[in-house]
């Protein structure tokens, strides 16, 4: 069988391919070559997932295994999917995901169609995983066994017809064992930190990115209450996120946090702790990857960002194209343009981005903000 395996220079990458190829499979390593030329220096810089030095990292281990490698050139289509649509979020007033993103159109529909095109019986990647049987005997996305490391949250855009596709060869072990495996093959990569910065952001922050794209987004503006009173001046929207704190620079015996952005009136909407909670969600366009979608009264889980936090749900509005859930218990910080994701025990069910919250304090006076 020939596996693509996409390789990004990391540790979990690595294994897998490593794994593959231990299983007797012919192997093809390739690296997703995706800055354009004016951001190889950030990208150097940021040593974000996939900075320049992946590709070093990547084709050393791919000698060591004796297997071929290559760069495939994705410049155009991550700076249209990823860094574009990541600007035009945030000047849109909603704090986007851009991993979600990457692995929706660049990842498992780009590369996908890639691997496709040169013949290869599957993709492989080391995302930290699992996809198995369902009850009709279709494949399913599961969680990894390691809880700790799961990404099953940002690959919830992967298309059912796909993952018979696609393998997740570290998706049944854990980190501590993916790492001492790597030293035992002798990988170059075995003790490489993980990343933990998003890839196209340098040392000046992401605000930089997003200004340099949607200057929009870094125009000083209102600080409002809910009532629409002004408290004070915002340094653009883009340096501003639901339930943050930091950086108001309000007055008051009680801390001040954001409840909501309004790019309408370029008004950042703050409020008191309670006020961030939130008791519902709706997601207009969902990923289902599931053979039914759940109907109106089912009781589930979600994820509403990335992390372990995870919260009990009831179904309150579903078909093809979306869904609305309530929250058992009001949750803090739900946020428009992060993806609410739902699970049935291990499986993933579907998600999407949530376009509209409803908060358990101000009520009706915040739906118009909250929702954007």
């Amino acid at each position: 069988m020939l596996i693509v395996a996409a390789m990004s220079g990391g540790v979990d990458s690595s294994v897998a391919a490593a794994l593959l190829q231990a299983e007797g499979h012919d192997v093809l390593g390739v690296t997703m070559q995706i800055w354009p030329d004016e951001g190889r220096e950030r990208s150097e810089r940021g040593g974000g997932c996939c900075a320049m030095g992946a590709v070093r990292d990547a084709r050393a281990v791919a000698t060591l295994l004796g297997i071929p490698y290559y760069v495939f050139q994705m410049r155009e289509e991550f700076e249209r999917h990823v860094i574009a649509h990541f600007a035009a979020a945030y000047a849109a007033g909603r704090t986007p995901n851009p991993c979600v993103a990457c692995n929706e159109h660049i990842k498992f529909r780009a590369l996908l169609q890639k691997a496709r095109r040169l013949g290869a019986d599957a993709l492989a990647t080391g995302h930290y995983a699992r996809i198995a049987p369902g009850p009709d005997g279709a494949p399913c996305l599961l969680r990894s066994a390691d809880r700790h490391k799961d990404q099953s949250y940002v690959l919830h855009p992967l298309r059912r017809e796909d993952l018979g596709y696609l393998r997740f060869p570290t998706g049944g072990m854990s980190k501590a064992d993916v790492r001492a495996l790597a030293r035992e093959l002798g990988l170059p990569v075995a003790g490489k930190p993980d990343s933990q910065e998003i890839c196209f952001v340098g040392p000046e922050g992401y605000a930089a990115v997003v200004a340099e794209r949607r200057p929009e987004a870094a125009r000083p503006g209102p600080i409002l209450d809910v009532d629409g009173r002004v408290l004070g001046r915002h340094r653009g929207l883009a340096q501003y996120t639901v339930g943050q704190r930091r950086g108001l620079g309000l007055p008051g015996p009680e801390p001040w946090f954001v409840v909501a952005l309004d790019p309408a009136r370029n008004a950042v909407v703050a409020g008191r702790v309670e006020q961030i909670y939130a008791v519902a969600c709706s997601v207009p366009q969902a990923h289902w990857l599931v053979a039914r979608v759940p109907p109106p009264g089912t009781r589930l889980t979600a994820k509403v960002r990335s992390g372990p936090a995870e919260y009990a749900v009831t179904v309150v509005e579903s078909g093809p194209d979306g869904f609305g859930v309530e929250f058992t218990e009001p949750v803090r910080a739900v946020t428009p343009g992060q993806a609410c994701v739902l699970y049935d025990g291990d499986v993933v069910v579907g998600g999407g981005e949530i376009g509209g919250v409803r908060r358990s304090a101000a009520g009706d006076a915040l739906e118009r903000t909250a929702v954007v």
